[in-house]
């Protein structure tokens, strides 16, 4: 089998939203740090919607870290949103898609549409992350996989790795 399928294959198993294992409430910032590593469902989102920011009009990212941070202090407040998993996994699968489909859209929207994923990302992550420091670490990380998508982005083939994070958000959504 092609490394190319394998990581397709990989990707498309099928993994509940909010899967991580081994965190400690209370945990400092290592623990906050590796948090949106060990998620497949955020580190797609974050890393699709750092590819999808190569390609727009207007820096988006920065939006992105602050409703990342927003949706944090939601959740360590104890507040859940409404419909937290699916909305993680749908914001997967429809990044995936604006990168597969090379999709330009106003700097406002563009923003809207990612801060509002963030809001999703960053709420359960403040529901399961409840020490500042812990919080500083995911967001750091979080930057991280927003850059490294940055960086993807500039890769001709980027619109394929957009495919197969949709067709990952596709099983999330289906799981």
């Amino acid at each position: 089998m092609s490394a190319r399928r394998l990581l397709l294959l990989g990707l498309c198993l099928p993994l509940p939203a909010l899967a991580h294992p081994g965190h400690v409430d209370g945990a400092g910032f290592v623990a906050g740090l590796l948090h949106p590593l060990t998620g497949i469902d955020h580190l797609l989102a974050l890393l699709a919607i750092g590819i999808w920011s190569a390609r727009q009009p207007a820096r988006l990212l920065p939006a992105v870290v602050v409703a990342l941070a927003v949706g944090a202090g939601v959740g360590v407040a104890g507040l859940r949103l409404p419909a937290l998993e699916g909305g993680i996994a749908l914001s997967v699968l429809v990044a995936g898609a604006l990168v597969a489909a090379a999709v330009r859209l106003p700097a406002l929207a563009a923003c809207a549409i990612m801060a509002g994923f963030a809001l999703w990302h960053g709420n359960a992550h403040g529901l399961e992350l409840s020490r500042a420091s812990a919080i500083a670490g995911f967001l750091l990380a979080s930057a991280a996989l927003l850059m490294a998508g940055r960086w993807l982005g500039a890769w001709p083939r980027a619109r394929v790795l957009g495919g197969a994070v949709a067709a990952a958000g596709f099983v999330l959504l289906a799981a």
